[in-house]
């Protein structure tokens, strides 16, 4: 029985995208420099348009855009770097306290229920005192060792750094030519319905952008004051990161969560700690699940938390930390697609039939 035109132009369709992702597969690890630079290019060009517009010449806008983003980088670096510096000598200072009142509340914990027996954690408290000390040669030698050892992965870093924001320029400077050659390469009869997905998706992601930048802005701000009413020394960086943190679901927020329970410990070695912590960081994910993420980002662009975090997985396995940072951003680029092919499936033969 011969095959049909349309059938033809299908297989070769599939064919196609079965070839483009079996690539992508292979490729996985020289594409991720790409899909991140694709990425912070598509977040910037509406600023180098807007300077464009403005008459500043695109390489300018271009190189301005870059350098407030290392900017804010950098910025969030110093924070994870004062909250670490601030943290570590008190911990390495207090912990043989800390470990004996451990010890001691267990003792007493072990005779109320009549057992008679003492654990020694003396050993535990070394091992954690060697681990957080704050001896900076010590630090620079296991960070040569680390680089004589893994020579290959520091020069993959250091190569990534330079690579990135090299292609993020070029990508911004012909970032209107390139989008005119994608959209040629489109057939005819399918360019006006292929054009309407994309700019749904495109104001899809822009809302989400828009979204999640203001929620992080607002929650950096609940949670510094927040801390800060708390009496917490390290409100600021603490509180600061926790917001930002939060475009990473669950595992951003978790490890300010402990930031923050670690500072207070060692702030005030008391139950008052823990009581401060657990009601500001409540507020927090009160107001950012109730009212912030249905507010500003939509209900439209809710995932659902299952699926999130199979995307952290799923991407964080494919592209590495990069992939966590993007996941969210996929997951609703994948949402249209998903709806318009549940509208296509619902119109087909194979539902209607």
């Amino acid at each position: 029985m011969p095959i049909s035109q349309r059938a033809q132009t299908r297989l070769v369709w599939l064919a196609l995208l079965a070839a483009a992702v079996g690539t992508g597969w292979l490729l996985r690890s020289v594409l991720t420099p790409f899909l991140l630079a694709l990425t912070i290019a598509y977040a910037l060009h509406p600023a180098v348009e807007r300077m464009a517009r403005w008459r500043i010449p695109r390489l300018l806008g271009a190189t301005v855009a870059l350098v407030l983003l290392a900017i804010a980088l950098v910025a969030l670096g110093s924070l994870i770097v004062s909250v670490l510096s601030s943290t570590l000598p008190q911990l390495q200072r207090q912990v043989p306290g800390l470990v004996g009142n451990i010890t001691s509340w267990l003792d007493a914990t072990a005779a109320r229920m009549g057992l008679h027996a003492h654990l020694d954690l003396g050993s535990l408290g070394e091992l954690l005192t060697r681990s957080v000390s704050g001896d900076p040669q010590r630090w620079a030698m296991q960070l040569l060792s680390s680089a004589r050892s893994g020579g290959s992965t520091l020069l993959n870093v250091l190569g990534n750094a330079i690579l990135i924001p090299v292609l993020t320029l070029y990508l911004l400077l012909d970032w209107r030519e390139l989008m005119q050659r994608a959209v040629g390469l489109v057939p005819l009869r399918h360019r006006d319905r292929l054009l309407d997905l994309v700019h749904e998706c495109d104001g899809v992601l822009a809302s989400y952008l828009r979204g999640q930048l203001t929620v992080m802005l607002l929650l950096a701000a609940f949670y510094a004051v927040g801390l800060s009413l708390a009496g917490f020394q390290l409100a600021v960086p603490i509180g600061v990161f926790t917001g930002l943190a939060v475009a990473v679901p669950f595992i951003g927020f978790g490890i300010g969560l402990l930031l923050a329970l670690l500072a207070g410990a060692l702030q005030f070695q008391s139950l008052y700690a823990l009581g401060a912590v657990a009601v500001v960081y409540g507020i927090g994910q009160v107001l950012e699940s109730s009212y912030l993420t249905p507010r500003l980002l939509g209900r439209r662009i809710g995932l659902h938390p299952l699926f999130v975090i199979f995307l952290l997985l799923a991407f964080g396995d494919l592209f590495g930390f990069v992939g966590v940072l993007l996941a969210l951003p996929a997951g609703a680029l994948m949402l249209v697609v998903a709806r318009h092919l549940v509208q296509w499936y619902r119109s087909s033969p194979l539902f209607l039939q």
